[in-house]
């Protein structure tokens, strides 16, 4: 586990300082921490219990890669109140990284969506101020022209 926490923060290092780069890296790092976490917990609470689908630390990890994802296959569950209490937390868990994820793509939509805008915005700025320059020349022009017929305002 230390290992893992040190890689993390050698890939945050690397990630930049972009928000979003941390948020993706802070979430899949969270994510394989409680997968791992909880597949070591489930089978330390489901080794011993009699008729526990989960023996091996390859079931408890497969147990626990499908309970986080929420697709539960049924192959792998745990009986015991502990292991029960386990995969009620890494469901919890699970639902919450969804969440982030679905929020961090929706963060960098959104800032597609507003660079685009701020562009467009600008250009329209530049349009209007040469349109405001246009009619001021234009009021000059009629001004100069009426008071060289006489007919000022």
């Amino acid at each position: 586990l230390l290992r893992l926490v040190t890689l993390v923060s050698i890939m945050q290092r690397s990630a930049g300082t972009a928000l979003r780069g941390r948020i993706t890296l802070y979430t899949a790092g969270s994510a394989a921490l409680l997968i791992f976490t909880s597949a070591l917990a489930v089978l330390d609470a489901e080794r011993h219990e009699p008729g526990s689908s989960i023996q091996s630390f390859g079931q408890a990890l497969w147990w626990a890669l499908t309970t986080i994802t929420t697709v539960g296959y049924g192959d792998t569950f745990p009986l015991s109140t502990q292991g029960r209490f386990i995969a009620a937390l890494l469901m919890i868990g699970g639902v919450a990284l969804a969440g982030v994820v679905t929020a961090t793509l929706a963060s960098w939509i959104v800032s597609l969506v507003e660079e685009e805008n701020a562009e467009q915005e600008a250009a329209t700025q530049a349009q209007v101020a040469a349109l405001q320059q246009q009619v001021g020349e234009l009021s000059e022009r009629i001004d100069r022209l009426l008071e060289e017929r006489g007919l000022g305002r």
